[in-house]
């Protein structure tokens, strides 16, 4: 049995667990150092306030988390969301990505949003491949954009288009409101999870 659900500020401890070897180990994120519990808490509060940051819950074990997150601060971007998902090095090649990102991009489109937008730092085929699989598209690379164990590193822009273009963006809807959205509850719940709240 598993859920995909909302996280909540209490699952900062399981979420940081997956994510610390990620900084430590790989470039797969930039960020150099692992973040406190206090700050990590804090992070996933504040990434709540605007869009989903998921677990994928595996018989009371956090296997995997996926969020959105704004790309850039000016007024004009806010119509798009960069998101990431992570996966337990023992809950891996199980589909959890997949699952994650299903949702989250469901999720997304109910909010409003217009493109998702992935980083990969390169070479990384494996994501490349999982990413074209749902449908990204190579915009761009970044040519020595980040220096982390010992080399510099290159980073391609990915992007999934969420909505049609054709017409001014509606406003994207809050947390608050898009848990009042019945597709919102039905999503989560035929993703294995009652309505988190």
């Amino acid at each position: 049995m598993y859920q995909i659900r909302l996280a909540k500020p209490l699952d900062a401890s399981e979420i940081l667990n997956i994510y610390a070897p990620y900084v430590l180990n790989t470039t797969i994120t930039f960020e150099l150092e692992v973040p406190s519990i206090t700050d990590f808490t804090q992070r996933v509060e504040k990434y709540l306030e605007e869009s989903p940051w998921l677990v994928y819950e595996k018989k009371g074990v956090i296997a995997g988390y996926a969020y959105a997150s704004a790309h850039r601060g000016r007024a004009a971007y806010q119509w798009n969301r960069e998101v990431s998902v992570y996966v337990h090095d023992a809950y891996k090649r199980q589909g959890i990505a997949k699952k994650l990102y299903t949702t989250l991009f469901q999720l997304l489109r109910l909010q409003g949003y217009t493109n998702a937008l992935a980083g990969i730092v390169q070479p990384n085929q494996a994501s490349v491949a999982f990413h074209k699989s749902l449908g990204f598209q190579l915009v761009g690379t970044y040519n020595n954009i980040g220096y982390k164990l010992g080399a510099w590193q290159r980073v391609s822009w990915y992007e999934l288009a969420l909505q049609q273009t054709d017409h001014p963006p509606t406003s994207v809807l809050s947390m608050k409101d898009l848990k009042k959205e019945a597709e919102y509850i039905k999503l989560l719940k035929n993703s294995g999870s009652q309505n988190s709240g």
